[in-house]
C-alpha cells in the first residue's frame, strides 16, 4: 500500500536524533566504538539541565546517550522507573513546528514540558525551535524540531550570547 501525504498530514521530514538514557555516557559511548566501530563526535556537559551526553552519528542519524548527572535527574528517574536503560525520545525533524503542533493536537495530543529549558509547546534549543509531546508512542516521547535557517540561527546565537 502506498501512502500520500495530504495537506492535513504532520510533514515530518526525517529522524534528528534518538537519545537513550544511559547511566554512564562515556561507557555506553565506548560500547558503541568497541562494537560498531562509530566514530565519536563527543561527550558534552550540559549544566542547565545537569546531563551529560555522549554524540555520534550513524547512518544520518545523530545518537544521544544521556546520563543525569545528578540523581533523580531526568534521565536518571526515567531509568529508575523502567528498571533499565533504553530508547527515552525520538526527535523528528518537521518543515513547519505550528503545523505539525497542531496537527497532533487535533488527534488529541497535549503537550509535555521541556525539562531543560521548564517551557511547553513551542521554543527556541540550540539548534531550533522544539515541543515536546505528552502523549508516548510505546513509552517513547516525542520531540519535534524545526530546524533554524541560518538567520534564526544567528539570531538565537546573538540573544544567547554566543
Amino acid at each position: 500500500m502506498v501512502t500520500t501525504m495530504t495537506s492535513d498530514d504532520p510533514q515530518v521530514m526525517s529522524i534528528k536524533h534518538m537519545a537513550f538514557a544511559v547511566r554512564d555516557a562515556q561507557q555506553a559511548l565506548d560500547s558503541y566504538v568497541r562494537f560498531l566501530g562509530v566514530v565519536p563526535t563527543g561527550v558534552q556537559e550540559y549544566p542547565k539541565s545537569r546531563n551529560r551526553v555522549a554524540l555520534f552519528e550513524l547512518g544520518g542519524v545523530e545518537y544521544q546517550l544521556c546520563q543525569s548527572m545528578d540523581q533523580g535527574g531526568r534521565f536518571d528517574t526515567w531509568i529508575n522507573e523502567r528498571g533499565h536503560e533504553g530508547l527515552h525520545h525520538i526527535c523528528y525533524e518537521v518543515r513547519d513546528l505550528d503545523q505539525v503542533l497542531a496537527h497532533a493536537l487535533a488527534g488529541g495530543a497535549s503537550l509535555r514540558i521541556c525539562q531543560a529549558c521548564g517551557v511547553y509547546g513551542k521554543h527556541p534549543h540550540p539548534e531550533g525551535f522544539i515541543a515536546f509531546l505528552d502523549n508516548d508512542t510505546g513509552g517513547i516521547e516525542l520531540e519535534f524540531m524545526q530546524v533554524y535557517t541560518s538567520q534564526e540561527l544567528q539570531t538565537y546565537q546573538q540573544v544567547q550570547g554566543i
